[in-house]
């Protein structure tokens, strides 16, 4: 018979943070996706880039550091990135209360992705 591993150790609060902020993100993107397809032409593409891979980045970030992956911090560090890119590709439409909420979330989740990047995960 082969031994159980441990349970892992519980998610550091900073990392549960990061998670919550990746998740939340991510949210708030797949949000911002519908209201710009609902805008049609207003909506840029290079604003649905960004929105897109910020997505797609921020659900890949929260699942790796929620299984421990050795590569979280170099995926936070990208996160961070793409979470800024999206903050500022959301902020060239001001007056769009859903962008900004986005942009919002973006920044947020960037700050903390910063913070994990840096730790020793």
């Amino acid at each position: 018979m082969t031994q159980q591993p441990a349970t892992m150790t519980p998610l550091s609060k900073e990392m549960q943070d990061c998670v919550q902020a990746c998740m939340t993100c991510h949210s708030v993107c797949e949000e911002t996706m519908s209201s710009c397809l609902q805008m049609g032409g207003q909506a840029q593409m290079q604003i649905m880039r960004a929105v897109m891979d910020c997505a797609e980045m921020t659900r890949l970030c929260a699942d790796m550091m929620m299984r421990r992956s050795p590569l979280s911090a170099e995926m936070c560090a990208m996160c961070a990135r793409a979470c800024d890119m999206c903050a500022e590709a959301c902020m060239s439409m001001p007056d769009d209360a859903q962008m900004m909420r986005c942009a919002e979330a973006c920044r947020r989740c960037a700050e903390t992705c910063r913070t994990m990047s840096a730790a020793t995960m």
